[in-house]
């Protein structure tokens, strides 16, 4: 995986290159989730890249970036992928962001509006963490930082796939991987960033300024980030979208991938037809 350094941090990202003889191919940036990488979005990737370069970035301490001694907080999180964009020379991105990478989406398209020409949030929120899970969180963070993910798979998975994820057998080495891979990564880094994404601001007084087209989707048995807290954004940013996955809980891109990229593919369509007709 490619490193690039950005302010003296190195990060990882994916990127597909230009599709062949697609040289006006628009790009897409994804944004992964907590306690994962890049590699969440393997299967709208391999289906997208046909037609759009495709790029990923790895946050600070997960996937294959390598943990820091700070900086893990929304809003840097949110310059490193600004600094990633303009560094590979991308012009007018979409933006795909699942929960951590939706709120990291969420300051670029209110802030850097103008890289952005199209928004997609998956199972996200743009107000803080709620309450009663903070505590919860950052004991888990600790477990993890102290014992790894073995020890507590059983806790965390619930969080982040639904009940019908977990009970089909046949998804298994779906999380087994997920498992493995969370295991390679800096314990210490991964406690960091459950933590950045627990003390996390909110940016709700912000995002009515959002221009861009907007599609926001959540998974209906979603616990992380419940579908009110996707109807919320969908609230607040004049015409953006809003869907709800059956069967699917907070990692909807690996539970129901193939749902979830028809919708993105619609919709990444319908956004470039509008901007050439």
């Amino acid at each position: 995986m490619p490193i690039m350094a950005i302010d003296d941090v190195s990060i990882a990202y994916t990127d597909t290159g230009v599709p062949p003889g697609r040289p006006d191919a628009a790009t897409i940036v994804f944004g992964h989730g907590l306690l994962f990488g890049g590699w969440m979005f393997g299967p709208q990737i391999e289906a997208l890249r046909e037609h759009y370069r495709c790029v990923s970035i790895d946050w600070r301490g997960q996937g294959d970036t390598p943990a820091t001694a700070d900086g893990y907080d929304m809003d840097t999180l949110a310059d490193d992928a600004l600094a990633m964009i303009r560094a590979l020379n991308l012009e007018r991105v979409h933006w795909v962001g699942l929960s951590m990478g939706g709120f990291v989406g969420l300051r670029l398209a209110a802030r850097h509006g103008a890289l952005l020409r199209s928004l997609t949030l998956l199972d996200t929120s743009a107000g803080p963490e709620e309450a009663a899970k903070i505590g919860e969180y950052k004991r888990l963070a600790r477990a993890l930082r102290w014992f790894g993910v073995r020890p507590i798979r059983g806790l965390i998975a619930p969080h982040l796939f639904g009940p019908s994820m977990r009970a089909d057998r046949s998804r298994k080495p779906v999380l087994d991987e997920w498992a493995a891979r969370l295991a390679r990564c800096d314990r210490a880094g991964v406690r960091r960033a459950v933590l950045g994404v627990a003390d996390r601001e909110s940016v709700e007084d912000e995002i009515a300024t959002i221009a861009m087209p907007t599609l926001v989707a959540v998974g209906a048995d979603d616990r992380a980030t419940p579908p009110d807290r996707s109807r919320r954004i969908a609230d607040l940013i004049p015409g953006a979208q809003c869907h709800l996955i059956p069967d699917c809980g907070h990692t909807s891109t690996l539970e129901q991938p193939a749902a979830v990229t028809a919708m993105l593919t619609r919709f990444l369509h319908s956004v470039d037809l509008d901007e050439f007709v």
